[in-house]
């Protein structure tokens, strides 16, 4: 499945349907009553998010969707049938906002959440009971810009080739394609990870697309893939300890730090754990020395491809959401 997370659509209310204007005569009436019946409600617009979508790929290449207009009244009150409304599913996570104004019309964060975005307009009034006809009114109509920010407990963010695909996918049912070339993530991952003793609660972790320099700008689509890692709890901020790509892992944590500052004061103050990955080369544990000298501060060694740290990284993660939950609540 191809993922798309924005699009932009044209979405038009139904009109309302025509109130009628008759008459009703026999031969015991010495006037004619009015009986002519109200138009029916043009039907709403409606965004609705579903867990059974993951991507807005449906609306990139049908942007322009519209809701039917009520049926025209009849005679002997006859009222017209109400326009069936448009829902329109997406994935939990996407906002939408007004593409003219730019202001912010729904998130919708929770399975189920529904909003309407154009309301349809009201049939005409006939003139049965001596009621004054009127008009009936046109649907609301807008420009609507989608954005799905993905909903995970944890994002992982790093340079490519870091290791965020073998380590999601060692700790999680995630099997996120793993190549040893940069960019083998073109998109954000989801995956569980599970107790398997059924004690501890289940958690989402999504493997992030690696940045690279210049990413809170949009260079390498890195501000899309930030705007992600805004919905989680905790980001793990994994690194090369081992250098296999010839970068100072000094300088590659230095650069994320920077990255996710510059593109949000919210990223800054997230809660993070630092991971060194790699840890079974013989490079990294020369490099894992000079770190821990300079920042003084706790980071979790281990080896995605060998396994091993896993554990202590998972327990790590556990004890931070516990604590998110309960600062929630």
């Amino acid at each position: 499945m191809i993922f798309i997370d924005e699009a932009r659509i044209f979405v038009k209310a139904g009109d309302g349907g025509q109130g009628c204007e008759s008459f009703q005569k026999d031969k015991y009436m010495k006037f004619p009553r009015p009986d002519g019946g109200d138009g029916g409600r043009g039907g709403n617009v409606i965004f609705t998010a579903t867990r059974s979508v993951q991507t807005l790929l449906d609306f990139k290449y049908n942007q322009h969707r519209k809701a039917a207009n009520g049926g025209h009244a009849s005679s002997k009150g006859k009222t017209g049938r109400q326009g069936e409304d448009c829902v329109l599913r997406v994935p939990i996570g996407t906002l939408l906002k007004d593409a003219e104004t730019g202001l912010l019309i729904k998130d919708l964060v929770s399975d189920q959440q529904s909003v309407i975005v154009a309301r349809g307009g009201e049939g005409g009034i006939g003139n049965e009971g001596k009621k004054i006809p009127t008009l009936p009114g046109k649907g609301q109509e807008l420009t609507i810009n989608l954005e799905l920010k993905l909903i995970a407990d944890v994002g992982f963010v790093g340079f490519p080739n870091a290791g965020k695909s073998t380590l999601i996918s060692a700790i999680s049912r995630v099997r996120s394609k793993i190549a040893n070339y940069p960019f083998t993530t073109k998109k954000p991952i989801l995956g569980i990870v599970k107790d398997e003793d059924e004690i501890e609660d289940d958690f989402v972790v999504a493997d992030l697309p690696g940045l690279i320099e210049g990413a809170h700008k949009g260079k390498g689509l890195g501000d899309r893939f930030l705007r992600h890692a805004e919905r989680t709890k905790i980001l793990v901020h994994l690194i090369d300890m081992a250098a296999t790509e010839g970068r100072d892992p000094l300088d590659d944590y230095e650069k994320i730090k920077y990255e996710l500052e510059e593109y949000s004061e919210e990223l800054t103050f997230k809660h993070k754990i630092v991971v060194a990955n790699k840890m079974d080369l013989p490079e990294a544990q020369e490099h894992l020395k000079r770190f821990k000298k300079k920042y003084k501060e706790d980071i979790i060694a281990v080896s995605a491809s060998e396994k091993t740290g896993l554990n202590e990284l998972v327990k790590a993660i556990r004890k931070l959401l516990c604590q998110e939950n309960f600062q929630e609540k």
